[in-house]
């Protein structure tokens, strides 16, 4: 991807029956647009045309981040310090697998939110899903 100047955010493989859809995100400084989203679709269908890392039939999207911007990475956490987020997690912590709060550090491993004054630590590589929710 940075060959094409944009950087690779994170990769969704959802299985959906017997077809599924592999996304890949997408940025760049200067934003994202349908025919970047274009451009690095036909770049990459090649490549898994070639490579075929996906068994079965599956649907290939391309996007930008949007508003609720996924969060992939160590580094997307530590940006996005003092935004909201909702979080998911693989497994329960307690009785709870979701939770959504202002995300005030990720530290030693555990993503530390505020949910209703609270503060809760969340095992970073236990988190199955994370992404900005949008305010207005």
């Amino acid at each position: 991807m940075t060959a094409l100047g944009y950087e690779l955010l994170g990769i969704e493989h959802l299985a959906q029956g017997r077809h599924s859809v592999l996304r890949l995100y997408i940025d760049s400084p200067d934003g994202i647009g349908v025919e970047d989203c274009e451009r690095v679709s036909h770049q990459v269908s090649g490549v898994l045309e070639v490579e075929d890392p996906i068994k079965g039939q599956y649907t290939l999207e391309v996007s930008s981040p949007g508003l609720d911007r996924p969060l992939f990475k160590p580094e997307h956490y530590e940006r996005f310090v003092g935004e909201v987020v909702s979080l998911r997690l693989a497994r329960p912590l307690g009785d709870r697998r979701r939770f959504k709060g202002r995300l005030l550090a990720l530290r030693d491993g555990m993503v530390v939110i505020e949910q209703d004054g609270v503060e809760v630590a969340l095992p970073l590589e236990d988190i199955d899903k994370a992404q900005l929710v949008p305010q207005w």
